[in-house]
């Protein structure tokens, strides 16, 4: 291998990326480092210069947007992650199962699993050694954990409904607890006993110990911020907001209060910094060790701010695929630690930016990528297509990645689940979505509304591979409208159980496979010409030698595969951020996905494997 003078930094930087967003991958299945791992460097990265003589021989992948490695480091699948906390290098996770998971902080590989609460916890605290944890669950009790042996020390009574927060004083003597039945608990860890009961006229959402005042105890509860003694009684002032921080040296507090969040210095109350989220409400935020940085989330965004500087200002913003995001905290003054309800706790380093290669200011700052609802595939004419949140659809070069067009329609959405699709036809750029009982047709490059028809709740909506019928799914039928008359043209009532879905398989012609997802069975139906009637075929024939397992759909909690359906091999992962797409249409040769990050992933198998 040629080392080039002054290489090794970059050597460094780009093997730390790749084996932090791959850990998983390169640990359980070593041999898939070419397959599914290198694959992913981005084209600027040493890695994929160093290796494109070997790489150009496997499959290729194109990345829309991302042309530098991204802000995320790593990511890791965890059944329905809530509370969270950080000491020491280590990530304590409760999750909806009631298991509280361990991980260490570098790689983000499962160290431990503290098994004993029977429903979710919520919230979990280190104390300020590390060497114990305590953790409140739905199951009404609150446990102390040591985390040398795994095992509960002591198990706390006395709750009659969700305990949704805890924490742990200082000097490790005393815990606090906050839950649905309007109370805060003071429990001394020694004998067990609660010595103190402090009632509110809410819900308490979140509690713990003043870092200023160890006699102090801050509770939240429907938007405010109240102060209470040992003893139970109230200390002014309070404060309006959803969730607070202290820095490290305590000598300021942010809160979180609607779409801004208030820095000010805790002793004078002196407004430091005033710091605006695009859209939504936040509801955590958090100091970075060094008092630096601010971080905040909002919806499925998390801002990050410096506030050292005479102008503070927004550094980053790092986008997730969830709707929302559950907890944050830094694990050191330039990487953050979230857990959020698409199952999955991110590793993330401040300061990376990821530019869009479309982007004519390289200077300027990256604005947050709406969510990827919809892709659509054609190889013919050598694009994708992508739609996203802000109803924007956009066409991509399969060989570059990049983008080619980019238009605006009126399919605005902010629901989980869009449904929606986009192909050329005829040489007009065609949109349909559905939305308000009604789907939509819509020419996107004359910006006009060519029909709507109606129908009820969908589970799936597809333009068909020739492009002469529009697919949609509901109520355990596929019904077909014609594209030209917009009447329809044939409905199947499917023998199918359970949750019913569109294959990921792109529409040929004009057939359609349908699958369930808890069986994986199948049904193919070819609705042929107009007015014929929909006949039946056999989902197996006609499929691509490789195929794509895994389900590969917001639902899915692990990696995806593709798989050899002639030797029953897999042959390429998507794992990490690229397990999850939104979206994904695949034809035996290229796969496109989209996520809620707002990139686009494009894979090219052609020549890898035999068809």
């Amino acid at each position: 291998m040629l080392i080039q003078v002054g290489i090794p930094c970059k050597w460094t930087n780009d093997t730390k990326h790749i084996l932090l967003e791959h850990f998983d991958t390169i640990h359980n299945y070593p041999s898939q480092i070419y397959h599914s791992v290198l694959q992913f460097c981005p084209p600027s990265s040493w890695l994929c210069k160093c290796y494109s003589a070997e790489l150009s021989l496997r499959v290729k992948v194109v990345k829309g947007y991302l042309v530098e490695w991204g802000a995320c480091l790593r990511t890791v699948s965890i059944n329905d992650p809530q509370g969270l906390s950080y000491q020491n290098n280590t990530v304590a996770v409760g999750t909806r199962g009631g298991d509280i998971i361990i991980l260490n902080t570098i790689t983000g590989s499962q160290v431990a699993v503290l098994l004993g609460h029977t429903e979710p916890v919520r919230s979990v605290a280190f104390s300020s050694d590390g060497r114990s944890l305590v953790s409140g669950s739905f199951d009404r009790t609150v446990k102390f954990w040591d985390m040398q042996t795994g095992g509960v020390i002591k198990t706390f009574h006395g709750h009659t409904n969700h305990v949704w927060s805890v924490s742990i004083s200082a000097d490790c003597t005393r815990i606090a607890s906050g839950s649905d039945d309007l109370t805060i608990r003071l429990w001394d860890i020694q004998t067990g006993e609660c010595y103190c009961t402090i009632k509110q006229q809410d819900y308490v959402d979140d509690v713990r110990f003043s870092p200023t005042d160890p006699q102090c105890i801050i509770s939240i509860s429907d938007g405010k911020v109240w102060q209470w003694d040992v003893n139970g009684d109230q200390i002014p002032p309070a404060y309006s907001g959803f969730d607070m921080a202290f820095s490290q040296d305590c000598t300021q507090l942010a809160l979180c209060n609607g779409e801004v969040v208030t820095v000010q210095n805790f002793n004078s109350r002196a407004i430091v910094a005033e710091l605006h989220v695009a859209n939504g409400i936040t509801k955590h935020c958090c100091f970075s060790p060094d008092g630096r940085f601010v971080a905040a989330a909002a919806d499925r965004v998390i801002y990050v701010w410096d506030i050292t500087s005479p102008d503070p200002h927004l550094i980053e913003t790092f986008v997730t695929n969830a709707k929302f995001i559950n907890s944050l905290v830094f694990s050191s003054p330039s990487s953050l630690i979230s857990t959020s309800a698409d199952l999955f706790v991110r590793f993330w380093k401040v300061g990376i930016l990821s530019m869009d290669p479309v982007t004519t200011d390289p200077e300027s700052t990256p604005l947050t990528l709406p969510s990827i609802k919809s892709v659509s595939l054609q190889a013919r004419a050598g694009i994708a297509i992508s739609s996203d949140d802000d109803g924007v659809v956009k066409t991509w070069d399969l060989s570059t990645g990049l983008c080619k067009a980019s238009f605006q329609t009126p399919a605005r959405s902010n629901n989980y689940l869009a449904e929606r699709d986009a192909k050329v036809i005829d040489g007009r750029l065609i949109f349909v979505w559905y939305e308000d009982g009604k789907i939509h047709i819509w020419d996107t490059e004359k910006g006009e509304l060519l029909q709507t028809l109606d129908t009820s709740w969908l589970r799936g909506l597809r333009i068909s591979g020739d492009g002469s019928k529009i697919f949609c799914l509901h109520d355990g039928s596929i019904k077909a409208w014609s594209m030209w008359t917009w009447k329809p043209v044939g409905e199947v009532k499917l023998g199918l159980g359970g949750i019913l879905c569109l294959d990921s398989l792109c529409t040929d012609n004009s057939r359609v496979w349908i699958y369930a997802q808890n069986s994986l069975a199948q049904e193919g139906w070819d609705f042929g010409i107009q007015s014929s009637s929909p006949v039946p075929f056999d989902p197996s024939t006609g499929r691509p030698h490789l195929d794509l397992i895994g389900g590969a759909l917001w639902q899915t909690k692990g990696p995806s595969w593709i798989k050899d359906t002639v030797t029953g091999k897999n042959v390429f992962q998507l794992s990490g951020r690229y397990a999850k797409p939104y979206d994904v249409q695949w034809d035996g040769q290229y796969l496109v996905a989209g996520y809620g990050s707002g990139e686009v992933l494009i894979l090219d198998f052609h020549g890898v494997y035999p068809q």
